[in-house]
Order: C-alpha cells, then sequence, then structure tokens
C-alpha cells in the first residue's frame, strides 16, 4: 500500500489511479491509532498535489551505515571520520515534499549538496527492542534526499558536531509516498539512483549497508520512537562533496533533482534561488 498526504492536508492511500481518502486528521494520526477507515471521497491521483507523506514528531537521522561514503571521504581527505553508529535529530520544519522546491540560500552557503537516503517510518511507539523485534516496528519506507552545505558542514565539523548543515529550510524533501511493508519484503534488495537534471549522481544498492535496517532500529531505540517518527539509513556513494570535481556537481538554481528507489518511486525536487523563492535579493552574506 502507498500512504499519501495530498492537496491540503488530506491522507489517503493510492489505489490504482486514485487516491482514497482515508479517515483521519494527519499521517501520524494514521500511524497512532494503528490505521484508518477508507472514506467515499476518491481523488485521481493525477490530480491531487501530493505533499511530503509525514511530519513526524522526531526524524532519527543516522549516517555511516554504508561504508561506501566513508571510503570516498578519503578522495578529499574530509575532516572527519564518517564513523558507524552517527546519529542526531533532523530538523522536522524543513522538511517539504514531492515537487516542492530546495531553496538555494547563497548567504549561507556555496557549496549546495544532495544525499540519497531510504527512511523508515515508525509504526508504533516503543523503546528498547532488539534486531529480531524491529520488523513489528516499520509501518513504512520513503525516499529522503539529505541535502547539505557541505562547506557549513566543514566548519561545524571542526567541533565534530553538525546539524545546521543539513538542517536549513527546505533541506529535507521526504516522499512521494510511504510504502508499507507487504510492498517491500525485502528492504536490503532495493536498487538506488539519484540524478541531477537527468544525470545520473548516485548509483548503489541498499544491499550494500555495512548493517541492517532492523540493527539500526534496535540499536537507537534506547532513544525512544513515537508513532509515525522517521529513521533515515545513511546516504550511498556519490555526493558531489566527494567526488574529483566538487565545484562543477554542486547544485545551483535552475537544477532538478531525482530521487529514486526501487519500488518506492522517484522523489522530484527543483532547486530555485532565494529571489524566485522570496521575491527579493537574499541576505547580506553571512560570515562563520
Amino acid at each position: 500500500m502507498k500512504l499519501v498526504t495530498y492537496d491540503d492536508g488530506k491522507v489517503g492511500r493510492v489505489e490504482g489511479e486514485e487516491i482514497v481518502r482515508l479517515d483521519v486528521p494527519t499521517m501520524r494520526g494514521y500511524f497512532e491509532r494503528g490505521g484508518a477507515d477508507d472514506t467515499a471521497e476518491r481523488t485521481p491521483l493525477a490530480a491531487a498535489t501530493l505533499r511530503a507523506p509525514i511530519v513526524p514528531k522526531k526524524f532519527f537521522h543516522t549516517a555511516g551505515n554504508f561504508r561506501e561514503h566513508e571510503e570516498e571521504s578519503k578522495n578529499v581527505n574530509w575532516s572527519h571520520e564518517i564513523a558507524p553508529w552517527i546519529v542526531f535529530f533532523q530538523n522536522v520544519d524543513a522538511i517539504v515534499g514531492p515537487d516542492d522546491p530546495v531553496v538555494y540560500p547563497e548567504h549561507l552557503t556555496e557549496e549546495l549538496d544532495y544525499e540519497l537516503e531510504l527512511a523508515v517510518v515508525i509504526r508504533k511507539a516503543g523503546k528498547w527492542f532488539s534486531p529480531e523485534e524491529a520488523a513489528d516496528y516499520i509501518g513504512g519506507y520513503v525516499i529522503f534526499n539529505d541535502i547539505t552545505a557541505r562547506d557549513i558542514q566543514r566548519r561545524e565539523m571542526r567541533s565534530g558536531v553538525f546539524s545546521f548543515c543539513k538542517g536549513i529550510d527546505t533541506f529535507c524533501p521526504l516522499g512521494p509516498w510511504i510504502v508499507t511493508p507487504d510492498e517491500i519484503p525485502d528492504p536490503h534488495n532495493l536498487a538506488m539512483e539519484l540524478r541531477v537534471n537527468g544525470e545520473p549522481r548516485q548509483t548503489s544498492h541498499s544491499r550494500n549497508m555495512s548493517v541492517t535496517i532492523p540493527e539500526i532500529l534496535s540499536h537507537y531505540s534506547a532513544l525512544g520512537y513515537s508513532a509515525g517518527d522517521v529513521v533515515s539509513t545513511g546516504t550511498v556513494s556519490g555526493v558531489a562533496g566527494f567526488s574529483d570535481d566538487p565545484a562543477s556537481l554542486y547544485l545551483k538554481p535552475g537544477d532538478v533533482m531525482e530521487a529514486e528507489i526501487e519500488r518506492i518511486g522517484i522523489l522530484r525536487n527543483p532547486v530555485v534561488s532565494w529571489q524566485d523563492a522570496h521575491g527579493e535579493p537574499a541576505p547580506p552574506r553571512v560570515s562563520w
């Protein structure tokens, strides 16, 4: 089943070429209730405006799970090791949905990058559970594009702590929908690709995770999950910042990103300038 948030915040499930509206006010409410009944309202999928499928209470941002990403960091002598089991919280106010623009804050960064990730939606509240119990907590899977300002990240990591570089407004595209586990029997058997203007930039596979999704979910269950929380699983190799020529690959206004994961779909987002987004020039350049 594909679960969507659409139009003015309605919640539904995709059935063929239609969306069947569900009797629940929000997607978080859907997971908190343990599901919802269909209503009589149906909307053609092509006529609906898809929104970010969920705004979680907590967004657990994990990194270092794809060791290929750490390996590519050695190409540029990255300042810090991308160690396994990195975790921090994402700014949920930065979430945007499919086809929503990512706003380039040129007063903050000159090195805007992309990071394709598979994310897990938590089905029910829980804590302190084992990898063997983790499947019971998986409500679905969704695509996450972890937009990152590399120059800000580089400065932040002097202290070994970073989050501002990833939590700026519009830096958290999520979508296009949540696919329930019955449609993805093995989340470690999914092809992954991110394209910019049709050109493949990140091409990998979920089997390349060095740990399994049940192990990830169990490991961070000590922090306690709420129904509808989101847990990312880390990015794959191919980011601009770790390439041989980063300057030629960093995002710029006018670019269109397509983040695709097999069995889930494609999350598209354009990059727009501050002027185009806000109708006025960007604020003065920030001195860090």
